[in-house]
């Protein structure tokens, strides 16, 4: 088959570590553009634009990839949607649940893919742990994501903005776990948000969960402020009594101290083998899940004033 042609929009850090590696290794797309307000290029693209809206107007590009901070997502991937293109939306896909579901409006109107990602969600380990729970009711439910933001986003100030998402732009993979392994849905009870004295979003969040059947422990504590190790770990017990580990982002799994699953996070391959069978079949996927409960734990949070952070 011949393979899709795809465009980048937004060549930040994810997209050089992630997307552009990625693409290059799947013989199913060929990187026909990339665009970079900032200038940068790619060797694997044919052609590199500083305005998107140039490389929209390539007549052979049948998708884009949108790896912009969230706050420019939505008038992106609408200009895209209209100019005939497929949309591939890095996390967290927009900045709004409402932009999101006119994104969604827009790609059935116009008869393209949209296609929300969770690379948290394309590991092994989640799915085993998905499985394992499947039918079974949650007693504890323990969520620890804490990690260095001046080693994980260094002099990124849009993260800090309004719509920047602060701690929840990690804090989202973890939600993201949560909304794809538990048995039924869960929903924000209380929240409680730490915002540095200068910034506008939070650096750190504890938050309460609730299912429509079970009042156990589930919580999450989010932090950007460690340093050394970082924790990205979620465990989980159930009411039968017993107990799984996801552990390093969800990579490895335990159950019940057995290590079951332990590989190499291959994410963002997982993310494109989906993109290229919906991009076949001509269907969207867009999962508001993770999203939603962000949203929900800004509208019920209480904000905390903490010291203020510098880079």
């Amino acid at each position: 088959m011949t393979p899709h042609k795809i465009g980048i929009i937004g060549l930040g850090k994810i997209a050089q570590d992630q997307h552009l590696p990625v693409i290059r290794a799947n013989p199913n797309f060929e990187l026909l553009a990339v665009s970079s307000q900032r200038g940068i290029a790619s060797e694997d693209a044919r052609h590199s634009f500083q305005d998107y809206r140039d490389l929209l107007g390539l007549k052979d590009l049948e998708a884009v990839a949108i790896c912009t901070p969230p706050q420019a997502r939505h008038h992106i991937a609408r200009e895209a949607l209209l100019a005939g293109k497929s949309v591939l939306l890095e996390k967290p896909p927009a900045a709004t649940l409402s932009e999101l579901e006119d994104l969604r409006q827009l790609a059935d109107k116009v008869g393209k893919t949209l296609f929300t990602t969770w690379h948290s969600q394309y590991n092994k380990a989640v799915e085993e742990a998905k499985k394992a729970l499947a039918g079974w009711s949650i007693k504890r439910l323990q969520v620890t994501w804490k990690e260095d933001v001046r080693h994980w986003h260094p002099g990124q100030q849009w993260i800090w903005e309004a719509g920047g998402f602060g701690v929840f732009d990690p804090g989202i993979n973890a939600l993201s776990i949560v909304t794809r392994i538990m048995p039924e849905p869960v929903f924000i009870k209380t929240a409680s948000l730490q915002f540095p004295a200068n910034r506008d979003a939070p650096i750190a969040a504890d938050l309460q969960f609730q299912t429509g059947h079970t009042d156990g422990s589930l919580q999450a504590v989010f932090d950007w402020r460690q340093t050394g190790p970082q924790s990205w770990d979620i465990e989980v017990e159930t009411e039968a009594g017993f107990a799984l580990k996801l552990m390093h982002g969800g990579s490895c799994l335990e159950i019940d101290g057995r290590l079951v699953v332990k590989e190499e996070p291959a994410e963002y391959q997982g993310i494109y083998r989906r993109f290229d069978a919906l991009l076949t079949i001509g269907r969207s996927e867009v999962d508001e899940a993770p999203f939603r409960l962000v949203a929900d734990a800004f509208m019920v949070g209480k904000r905390v004033q903490v010291e203020a952070f510098e880079d």
